[in-house]
């Protein structure tokens, strides 16, 4: 075999190596030149974090576009916790550990983490003392944060003042996880005004079943909805979020930002209410310590004003709840997240109305009764409150029974009209039904009858003693002052029951109407009732000499500027263990072509003639002021504070509106066996831990640097804070 000679075999070498030097060049080629961007991509990516910027709410707007909701900024202080970790091992070559008690596929495991609270305190904290911006936090909610929702920033602080903002600017941190940066932050204007429909806001509670969370390295969530509008409105009021691509060093500190989607604001509702309405009622109704009023315009159904009192700050709901106040509102036995006008209670001789109606639907006009101071059921004797004063009211129409309130005829008067006539006008009128309304906690009261009655005690049988109870709003029956407002609207406009309204419409940011909410008629007396003006007429009389006569029983309601015609009701109740009364008052002004009906309720007061008649005596009289072209300062107002005080009357001419001594105006409380349908709104909101002992901080005093930032006009990180909402809020 001949033997390769050694030249060929260097050729044959050489032309490896050339070939491998070919390939080596070309792959150069192809990753730095071909590939080149796509590489330089990666590798900037890796070195940034992508941020989600939350979507902004829209606004919430009265019927005259007064803003009663908006956005203010807030500069704020955001811990990015595995940000934090990382550097902290960087620096010191291991990360401090903590063990816990955790469940793995559902089984209990004894579980290692990284020990946040440790590299907060040691890393981060000792720095923002230095320059005494440190605040309190609990470092136990910190730890849990990361053990819990890692990929959410942790807010550490929220509404840094101005002279914080230029400290962090002026030195410069550099602190790996902390960023500082502004964000828009629910604000409701008026504080309180209109709280109980409003409602509040909230992060979500469920952050692993939101849909993008995996697209962001770090995940900051919507705020959304928690009660009333807030909630029912939220999938207008929510916007689109936007996003942040943040730079890194080599140091791992995030220093700039690369790239920016900012977020869409969402849709502004816009509602029935007039705020300088709403403001003059909630200032009105202060006077006592537990009760409701609504405002409704008789011609459409729409919600003019609806407030409760006490009442509550939606501010301090945002961005969360200190542990401590949210205990100290839960402790308060008077209740002021509920909403007392859409609570039902035993609505009195108020309910002497729809039971007139319901005998006219039966063909009772013009019918009289006799008043002999009572009446016999069964084994009952029933007795009408003239009987305390040893007299009887004699032989009635229907007008004069409304006017001096008698038990008597409208006992007889509701067994004429028969409970199947009352329980069909009740239904068409509203009640014992929720009307529908975007808000939490409506209830829907009750409508006592046969039917009712065998649902909830199938043993027991309808009565005509138990008819006799319901004609006068004792009982069983429970009305809120919403639906004693739908009715009363119903008698003054002539017979129609509309739906009350309180979302008129929703509009985009580029002013489109995305939603309209038109006027809805429920029922109509005259059509549908067979019930005639006449009749009608009958009832708006005697409502017009309960206070425009003597021996009406609202004389105090009386309004020479707005002529006005209402009906008193007082109800007895029990609250642990003693007597007290609802004291009620429905009224429709001006009498010829009503603009306005108003219901007011107060719980712990003696009458209705005493004490709800001149609240809505005032509030109307304002209300003519306003609507005459008088001044109404729109103002943020404090919550309302409620007590348990009993209510003898109101005097509104005295220099502090009186609870003093008046005369009976002759109506007495029966004893209800129903009991008061008071719930609180459902949704939960977010509360802040209080700080414990490892998240206390010592700040060092603050160094004459911030004085002289804060006397420089001029200075950039001022403008931009005076600019996202620095300045001193004006009133419209």
């Amino acid at each position: 075999m001949k033997r390769a000679r050694p030249r060929s075999r260097i050729m044959f070498l050489g032309v490896l190596i050339l070939l491998g030097m070919v390939a080596v060049v070309a792959r150069l080629w192809t990753v730095q030149v071909v590939d080149g961007k796509k590489y330089a991509a990666r590798i900037n990516t890796s070195s940034q974090v992508s941020v989600r910027i939350p979507a902004v709410r829209g606004e919430i707007l009265d019927r005259n576009d007064v803003k009663l909701v908006e956005n203010r900024a807030s500069f704020e202080v955001d811990f990015y916790l595995p940000d934090m970790v990382r550097a902290y091992r960087e620096v010191n070559g291991s990360t401090p550990m903590t063990d816990y008690r955790g469940r793995v596929h559902g089984m209990a495991r004894d579980l290692r983490e990284a020990d946040v609270s440790k590299i907060v305190s040691e890393m981060v904290i000792p720095q923002m003392e230095e320059i005494g911006v440190a605040r309190d936090y609990n470092a136990n909610a910190l730890q849990m944060h990361y053990r819990t929702n890692r990929e959410v920033p942790y807010n550490y602080r929220q509404d840094l003042t101005f002279e914080e903002m230029a400290l962090f600017s002026e030195k410069n941190l550099g602190l790996p996880g902390v960023n500082v940066g502004v964000k828009p932050v629910r604000w409701y204007v008026y504080g309180s005004l209109a709280s109980h429909l409003l409602g509040y806001v909230g992060s979500p509670r469920e952050l692993d079943k939101l849909p993008d969370l995996r697209e962001f390295n770090f995940y900051e969530p919507d705020v959304e909805g928690k009660a009333q509008i807030e909630l029912h409105m939220n999938s207008y009021l929510k916007g689109k979020p936007g996003a942040r691509i943040l730079q890194r060093n080599a140091k791992g500190v995030i220093e700039d930002e690369v790239g920016r989607r900012e977020p869409t604001q969402g849709d502004n509702v816009h509602l029935t209410i007039d705020a300088r309405i709403q403001s003059i009622v909630e200032q009105a109704l202060r006077v006592v310590g537990r009760g409701a009023a609504v405002v409704l315009d008789p011609r459409n159904g729409d919600i003019l004003a609806m407030a409760s009192v006490p009442s509550f700050d939606p501010n301090v709901f945002i961005p969360s709840i200190s542990a401590t106040n949210w205990k100290e509102i839960n402790k308060d036995e008077t209740n002021p997240l509920v909403n007392r006008a859409i609570s039902a209670y035993a609505p009195g001789s108020t309910y002497k109305i729809p039971i007139a109606l319901a005998g006219m639907r039966a063909g009772l006009g013009g019918t009289c009764f006799t008043c002999y101071g009572g009446v016999q059921y069964g084994n009952k004797y029933m007795r009408c409150w003239i009987a305390e004063k040893k007299r009887t009211h004699g032989r009635l129409d229907l007008a004069d029974a409304i006017k001096v309130s008698c038990n008597a005829f409208f006992y007889q008067f509701g067994n004429a009209a028969g409970i199947d006539q009352i329980v069909a006008t009740g239904n068409m009128l509203g009640f014992g039904q929720r009307s529908g309304l975007p808000l939490s906690g409506e209830s829907p009261g009750v409508l006592p009858g046969p039917e009712w009655l065998s649902s909830v005690n199938p043993r027991a049988r309808w009565s005509n003693g138990l008819t006799a109870n319901t004609a006068i709003g004792q009982g069983d029956v429970l009305a809120t002052p919403l639906q004693m407002a739908v009715a009363t609207a119903a008698v003054a406009n002539g017979g129609t029951v509309y739906y009350p309204r309180l979302i008129d419409r929703v509009v985009d940011q580029e002013g489109r109407i995305v939603l309209q909410d038109p006027p809805r008629v429920r029922a109509d007396l005259i059509k549908d009732a067979g019930i005639t003006k006449e009749q009608l007429d009958e009832v708006r009389l005697g409502m017009w000499e309960v206070v425009n006569e003597g021996g009406g029983t609202a004389g105090r309601a009386k309004n020479a500027d707005m002529p006005t015609a209402g009906k008193t009701g007082t109800a007895q109740f029990w609250r642990s263990g003693i007597k007290d009364n609802h004291a009620w008052f429905i009224a429709f002004a001006p009498y010829e072509n009503p603009e306005y009906v108003v219901v007011i309720l107060v719980q712990g007061a003696k009458s209705g003639g005493g004490v709800a008649a001149p609240i809505t005596a005032k509030i109307l009289k304002e209300i003519h002021n306003y609507k005459s072209g008088g001044e109404i300062e729109l103002a943020a107002l404090e919550p309302a504070k409620g007590n348990f005080l009993f209510t003898e009357s109101i005097d509104f001419n005295r220099e502090a509106p009186a609870v003093n001594k008046l005369y009976d105006d002759g109506e007495t409380a029966e004893n209800p066996s129903a009991t008061a349908q008071e719930n609180r709104p459902s949704g939960a909101p977010n509360v802040r831990e209080d700080a414990d002992a490892a998240g206390r901080v010592n700040n060092k005093p603050a160094p004459a640097g911030a004085e002289r930032q804060k006397e420089k006009p001029n200075n950039p990180i001022q403008q931009i804070f005076r600019f996202f909402g620095g300045k001193k809020k004006e009133t419209p």
